[in-house]
């Protein structure tokens, strides 16, 4: 990937990590909720924080690893200059997403007219949440992959897409069960190349194509 790697990935949900109920009073709340669902908000917390904390400490300011080693960053409520540099290098990041995602759309934008039209619809109709259900080469110049979109942003039925002409494949030891996140796609003399981050593990999908068709092989699972 070129702008949607890995890295970015880990630095979004660190993002997601650093965001904190608005007052006190939200969070004893939240608090008295779990209590009254019967699950232990100290040890969600803790599990959370170890979860991420190895990203935590990548990504995060030197400010905050000592709240970070001692667990006190998401298992009480923060204090004001906390909260204030919290929402700081909250605002940094997104300043920065928000230029590297018009630097992808624009440079996508500038070449789209070049892009066979079903590759077009690769990114416009998001496979976001798609899981690979599985795949095959059944020739050297072509690849099919079937998803599961059921939980996807669209289609909600299983998918078969078929890429032909293939002159580069780049696969993850373990495609199938994987999860579709990211999409970028980029014109190329052979045609199209994609390019998709996947889960888990984090991984990268790498094909350059001439065309893909693409195939509805059920029914709507849900609707909305």
């Amino acid at each position: 990937m070129k702008f949607y790697t890995k890295s970015w990935y880990e630095e979004m949900q660190v993002r997601g990590f650093m965001v904190f109920p608005e007052t006190e009073q939200d969070w004893l709340e939240d608090v008295a909720w779990h209590v009254a669902e019967g699950i232990s908000y100290e040890d969600r917390a803790r599990d959370f924080l170890e979860y991420l904390k190895a990203d935590l400490l990548k990504y995060l300011p030197d400010y905050f690893h000592p709240s970070i080693h001692d667990g006190t960053i998401n298992s009480s409520y923060p204090e004001p200059e906390f909260k204030e540099q919290a929402q700081q290098w909250c605002s940094e990041y997104e300043a920065r997403m928000k230029r590297l995602n018009d630097e992808y759309y624009s440079g996508y934008l500038s070449t789209k007219h070049n892009l066979p039209v079903n590759a077009v619809q690769l990114v416009e109709k998001s496979l976001h949440d798609a899981r690979v259900i599985s795949y095959a080469v059944p020739s050297e110049d072509v690849v099919e992959i079937i998803l599961d979109c059921s939980g996807a942003m669209h289609y909600q039925c299983d998918i078969s897409l078929t890429f032909t002409r293939v002159n580069r494949l780049e696969l993850p030891e373990s495609l199938t069960g994987m999860y579709w996140l990211y999409t970028e796609i980029y014109a190329v003399e052979q045609g199209f190349e994609l390019r998709v981050l996947l889960d888990p593990p984090l991984s990268e999908l790498r094909i350059t194509a001439q065309d893909v068709s693409f195939e509805k092989l059920s029914e709507p699972k849900y609707y909305g």
